[in-house]
């Protein structure tokens, strides 16, 4: 199995961690074996984040270190023993996971190491879904976290994170209805039906054919024609109204001429 120790070279990515043995110090910085095929050198700014006087003051020959890899040229491996950052400036943007650990806690927020130069904040309203009052309510000193990069200021070295946009989303589940209220939401629709039929039944009854109504002349003239047959009166169903005088007029009229005919 192959170990970031034995890796040849020219596979090595920067930021890969090794473990390596101080071969010869110099005014300039170290030499280290990390079983590469090229050897490994650490300038003397790359001993540690403070300043250094003489390289013997902080790595020693035969001494086992930790370095990182910074670039891989043709003749050698250029190395570091500081912690190179998860996460340069360029490689954070919106929508990116991270992972880190909570290192301040203020009421407006907290404060989160994730590799970056600087520590990224989650806002009392991104830690969770609801009403928070504090963050410490959600979250303290040294709580590993995750969230997700909502805004990058590289001006003014500000990170926004959010851990409530890494929740699910809350829905809601359908609940039936009790067997009751179908019940009697039925019955009641069964109600409406049958009011509904009876008044159908109204309208149609109401529709129905009557009979035609005569009018005054239809009228004059059947009575003349059933006296002319000797029928006497003449019983009429029904008429619409009319003057007596217009009546009168119409009866003597076909009654002069029903005796001409006779």
């Amino acid at each position: 199995m192959t170990t970031p120790d034995s890796v040849p070279a020219v596979t090595l990515e920067p930021k890969t961690k090794l473990s390596g043995k101080i071969l010869k110090t110099t005014l300039a910085g170290a030499l280290v074996d990390i079983g590469q095929g090229l050897p490994g050198v650490i300038h003397i700014s790359q001993l540690q984040q403070e300043a250094v006087n003489k390289v013997e003051d902080v790595v020693k020959e035969g001494q086992t270190v930790d370095v990182w890899v910074r670039r891989v040229k043709k003749d050698r491996v250029e190395l570091t023993m500081i912690e190179p950052l998860r996460y340069e400036w360029k490689e954070i943007q919106p929508d990116t996971i991270v992972k880190g650990k909570v290192v301040r806690v203020e009421s407006y927020g907290a404060f989160v190491d994730f590799g970056a130069e600087r520590p990224g904040l989650i806002h009392v309203s991104e830690l969770t879904r609801g009403y928070v009052k504090t963050a410490a309510e959600v979250v303290k000193d040294g709580d590993e976290v995750e969230a997700k990069v909502l805004d990058v200021d590289r001006r003014k070295r500000q990170i926004r994170l959010s851990m409530k946009a890494l929740l699910p989303e809350i829905v809601e589940e359908f609940k039936p209805e009790p067997e009751e209220r179908k019940k009697n939401d039925k019955q009641q629709q069964q109600r409406k039906g049958k009011g509904k039929k009876r008044e159908d039944d109204f309208e149609m009854e109401a529709e129905e054919p009557t009979e035609p109504q005569l009018t005054a002349m239809q009228i004059a003239w059947q009575q003349a024609l059933e006296r002319s047959k000797g029928h006497g009166k003449v019983r009429v169903k029904s008429y619409k109204s009319a003057t007596n005088e217009q009546e009168d007029l119409l009866n003597r009229t076909l009654e002069k001429r029903v005796a001409v005919n006779g």
